[in-house]
């Protein structure tokens, strides 16, 4: 079967990707905001990059961003159309299905050339917040509510939003709920792994912006201070705005604080090892990489719970702590303080999730159900 993907440069798209080698499948990517890089990482894939500028002159990127006015100037003439690329593209490629990764950035802007070529099957594939905070965008749920309909099959990383995009017009076989960027490999994590006793990191996610929510983690470490003084407060994937909340407030003072920007991978692995409890906090999100991220490498999770995703892996002080209201310090506090008080509730939450949910997010296991899920696909050519 020949797979035309759609989708932005992005890590858990190059893992879900990677699934695919050896399967028998052509593959062929195309970066719909053409990042003009190869990935080594998924070589076995025909990458279509490169496509965008007609002339990439020197001093572009200069250009961009010291004069922005000049550069959309320039575009009018110098840039090429994604509709026109794509269509392009199913003309040479002849691809059996189109799968599109996000609905605003890679499914609605194909529709007018999938409405041309109807006959090819199209995938989705949800992430995110891609349905549960654009569906409140009256912009983007009018391109939503056209989209979901002419869909064939969809992916998704959570229950929630393919209620959502069934409530909104998508009438396809749904294919499964799938962890983002696939399973996880346990042979590369495990070494990092400490017994829970021997672990004393409170590990933060320190997203900020328009969904994150760390500010109002560390406004509830501000609160607890002096029941923290014997933990490692680490903050990572800092945005700017979490740096300079830092600066200005009290917390510079605090010894035990550190704050890391973007981190590789194996550190990152290695710091949730040792994370005795990990916090992640955001307004909207599907279901977080880094929350089963932390779950596989034995931290006690206390995560937010956009729409009810979250609660889909886990129950209120069963196997972890939801946080309901992400912006209420008070309600991150509590959770915080009350798991650091029960280690008996963190001792059996870790040993829970080991055996139940540890086992589904291994790598080849996921690989084979989406495997099979594109075999669903390829029957109905």
């Amino acid at each position: 079967m020949k797979i035309l993907m759609l989708s932005i440069f992005a890590p858990h798209f190059f893992n879900w990707t990677k699934q695919l080698e050896d399967s028998g499948h052509e593959v062929y990517w195309l970066d719909v905001f053409d990042s003009n890089t190869k990935v080594r990482q998924i070589d076995f894939v025909e990458q279509i990059t490169g496509w965008r500028y007609k002339w990439d002159f020197p001093g572009r990127y200069f250009l961009k961003s010291n004069a922005p006015s000049i550069t959309r100037f320039i575009n009018i003439f110098n840039e090429r159309n994604f509709e026109k690329q794509l269509q392009k593209e199913i003309r040479r490629i002849r691809p059996d299905v189109v799968h599109s990764f996000v609905m605003y950035l890679a499914g609605v802007p194909a529709l007018p050339v999938m409405q041309e070529f109807s006959r090819i099957k199209w995938a989705y594939t949800a992430w995110g917040s891609d349905m549960y905070y654009y569906r409140n965008q009256p912009k983007h749920l009018a391109g939503i509510k056209k989209t979901l309909p002419k869909i064939d099959y969809m992916f998704a990383d959570c229950n929630r939003d393919y209620s959502i995009a069934k409530e909104l017009g998508f009438k396809g076989k749904f294919l499964g709920v799938f962890p983002g960027g696939g399973g996880f490999d346990f042979s590369k994590m495990d070494t990092f792994i400490r017994e829970t006793d021997k672990r004393n990191i409170i590990l933060i996610k320190g997203y900020q912006g328009l969904h994150g929510k760390c500010i109002e983690v560390l406004k509830a470490i501000q609160t607890a201070e002096k029941h923290l003084k014997d933990y490692r407060l680490v903050v990572f994937g800092a945005a700017p705005e979490v740096f300079d909340f830092v600066k200005n407030s009290s917390l510079k003072e605090f010894g035990n604080l550190e704050i890391y920007g973007k981190l590789n991978y194996q550190d990152l692995m290695k710091l949730m090892g040792q994370a005795l409890i990990y916090i992640g906090n955001s307004s909207s999100d599907g279901m977080p990489n880094t929350l089963l991220e932390a779950i596989v490498m034995g931290a006690f999770p206390i995560q937010s719970n956009p729409g009810g995703a979250t609660a889909e892996i886990l129950e209120h002080a069963k196997n972890g702590f939801l946080i309901e209201e992400p912006e209420d310090t008070k309600e991150i506090s509590s959770l915080l303080l009350e798991s650091l008080n029960n280690s008996e509730l963190i001792e059996k939450a870790v040993c829970w999730n080991s055996r139940n949910i540890k086992p589904k997010l291994e790598r080849e296991r996921v690989k084979e159900r989406v495997l099979q899920a594109y075999k669903l696909i390829e029957k109905d050519l």
